[in-house]
Formats: structure tokens, sequence, C-alpha cells
């Protein structure tokens, strides 16, 4: 018996010894658990034609409704009634969706194509926050050799290697795109976390000064930090500033009350920015996602539906009226005490993974109204 409670005694130690050290040390324990320890090595080129396959795709015209994981349409939760909005016909538009990172070994840098485990959970993130563009007449969505999750918290060459590699595949499908969709039909960019990076960079290195960039209506880089100081002005489109705006950008990222950014933005600062400086601590961009406005605030009763998931994400229910979003000053969007939203929540009440699904149907009529309103000012 004495031997048991020593044993208990000790256990706890370890425990307490273990939280304090994660308190103290938590960025860097991360990074030692999921930064790869090999040096990156080049997987082979994807085929000239290999977006030409469908199974390159978890979203495409031609796969259906009930195939099509971008064309979910969510309910509203026994009990709740869906707000009134306008009642416009979408005018065609066509998103080219990037979805996040669903990798997280440390095996490789970049994800295999036929890792069984990151597909699932991409397909996931393409039903539950890629389905907010559903209005869409066409959606493409592209499977891509994404760089692991650890890349995000590593400055080192293999990191940038990993995500140059993702990048190239997400340019060929871009390519690919391009050449299925009519000429005259508008284009709205999409993108979360590492999606929202790999469409930024779309902007500034294939669109920008091009014949392109008179087709974008909208830019979505949600869920990754934009230096109002040292990228936005690099970008060649503005912030949007109001509602019903088109031919700019819209970005965010959400945290609750009493959260901390600080393992996603304490790497962002000691990255170089589009202007070849270090971005810093300074705001990064906030548009409101409830009124669309830079820097706004908004109480809950404008939130058309929040997408609260299933345990295991692979459906769930809007909720209409539930989370507010405040821009704070460091361009951080606060939404409030911490909402159930299930296992996912990142540590220090960040919402990262939710930044879409908390403001789902908010989303749905933006990028309807700004295509709208960018199409009316042509």
């Amino acid at each position: 018996m004495r031997r048991f409670l020593y044993a208990i005694v000790a256990g706890i130690v370890l425990v307490a010894a273990a939280l304090f050290a994660l308190r103290l040390y938590g960025d860097e324990l991360t990074r030692i658990a999921l930064v790869p320890s090999t040096p990156f090595e080049p997987q082979a080129a994807l085929a000239d034609n290999a977006f030409s396959d469908p199974a390159m795709w978890f979203s495409r015209p031609g796969m259906g409704a009930i195939n099509d994981p971008a064309r979910w349409q969510p309910a509203y939760r026994e009990g709740y009634t869906a707000p009134s909005r306008p009642d416009t016909t979408p005018p065609p538009f066509a998103v080219f969706f990037v979805h996040p990172t669903s990798y997280f070994e440390s095996s490789h840098w970049n994800a295999p194509l036929g890792d069984d485990q990151s597909q699932q959970f991409a397909g996931i993130f393409v039903r539950g926050m890629g389905s907010a563009f559903n209005r869409a007449s066409e959606i493409w969505a592209p499977r891509y050799r994404q760089a692991t999750f650890g890349s995000f918290l590593d400055n080192s060459d293999d990191a940038r290697l990993a995500m140059d590699a993702a990048y190239s595949d997400i340019g060929q499908a871009f390519d690919y795109f391009l050449l299925n969709v009519d000429a005259d039909t508008p284009i709205v960019l999409a993108g979360h976390s590492q999606g929202a990076m790999h469409v930024l960079r779309l902007l500034r290195e294939r669109i920008a000064g091009s014949e392109l960039s008179s087709r974008i209506a909208t830019v979505y880089a949600i869920g990754w930090p934009i230096s109002i100081e040292h990228d936005l002005p690099q970008l060649p489109l503005p912030a949007c500033t109001k509602a019903s705006e088109g031919g700019c950008i819209v970005s965010w990222a959400s945290l609750a009350d009493g959260g901390d950014p600080g393992m996603m933005l304490r790497p962002f600062a000691a990255s170089t920015a589009f202007d070849g400086q270090l971005r810093g601590t300074g705001p990064i961009l906030c548009v409101n996602p409830l009124n669309g406005v830079v820097g706004g605030s908004a109480e809950a009763v404008l939130n058309l539906g929040t997408l609260v998931p299933s345990s295991d994400l692979t459906t769930g229910d809007l909720v209409p009226g539930a989370i507010p979003a405040h821009c704070r000053e460091d361009g951080m969007l606060m939404i409030g005490d911490p909402p159930e939203m299930g296992a996912h929540v990142l540590p220090q009440n960040n919402y990262h993974v939710y930044d879409i699904p908390l403001f789902w149907a908010n989303l749905q009529a933006d990028v309807v109204a700004r295509v709208a309103a960018w199409e009316a000012a042509r």
C-alpha cells in the first residue's frame, strides 16, 4: 500500500511537472514533436496533366452535389429559424479553394498524396469550409502535397522548401483551373491557413500585373496573418473596407476572450514579409465577417449562422445569433466567451480551426454580395 501511494504521488508530481513545462516551454515542445528532424527531400514532380485526373480534386464541376463536399448545404438546428436575408440570385463565378493543413506527421516535410489520414481530414475541411462558397457556379478544390504543420513552426530552409513544394502543386492546379473556366467568368480565390498562404502567393506571383487581375472579384485569405504595414501594400488588391465591396481582400483570425495567439504570431513576426522586411509585431488585417468592415465590431445578432460541427466534424448544424465578432487593435478577431465548438480548439482559446465555421452563413452571403458589387462596378 505504501509503495502504491508513493507511485500515486510520483505520478501527480510528474503530471504537474509536465504541465509546468508545457506552460513555460509549450512552443518549443510542440516544435520538437512536429518539426521533421530529417532533411527535406523533394518529391517527384507531378505529371504535366496530373490535374486532368478527377481524383486530384476534392471538388470540381461534374462531381454531382452528393459526391462534392464543397456543395454541402447544412441545415439550421432544430428549434432555430433561418434569419431573413435578401433572396438574390448570385451571378456566375468560379471559386478556387485551397484547403488548410491536415498533415501533422514529422516523418515527411510534405504530405504524400497517398496518406489516407491527411486526405480524409482535408476532405472534411473542404466540406466544412469550402462549402461556404457553395452558391458559386463552379468550385474547384485541388489535392496537393501540403507542407506538414511543423513547417510553420520552423524558419529553416527545409521548411521553406516544403512550402515551395506545396505551392508548386497549387500553381499546377491553378493552371488547369484557368484552362477550364470560361474566360468571362469572375474568379474568387479562397483558402484557409496554409491554403490562404498559397492563395496570397498566387495573387502576388501569378496575378499581379497580369491580364488575369481584371477577373479577380474577391480574395478570401482567412486564418493567415497579413501584416498591414509590410504585406498589404505589396498585394495588388486592397483590403475590403465595407460590406458589398468587390475587388478586395478579406482576412481574419479568431480568438476567444482570454486567448493567446502567440504560437501563431511569434513565428509570423520573425518571418520575412512581402516587402522583404521582418513582419514584426504590428497589426494584422481583420475584416469583420459579420459586417464586412475593417477593424469593425458586431453583436452576435448579426451572425446568420455558426456551423456547429458534430464530434467527428463530418456534419453539423447552423445556429444563428450565437457568436459576436470584434477586431482587436492587433488585428485578432475576438469572439467573446469561448464557445463550445468541439475538441479541436487549439491551446490558449485559439479558434483557428473554426475561423470559417464560426461565421459560415455570413461568409456564404458575403461572397455573393461582393461578386455582385464587383460585377456592377466593371
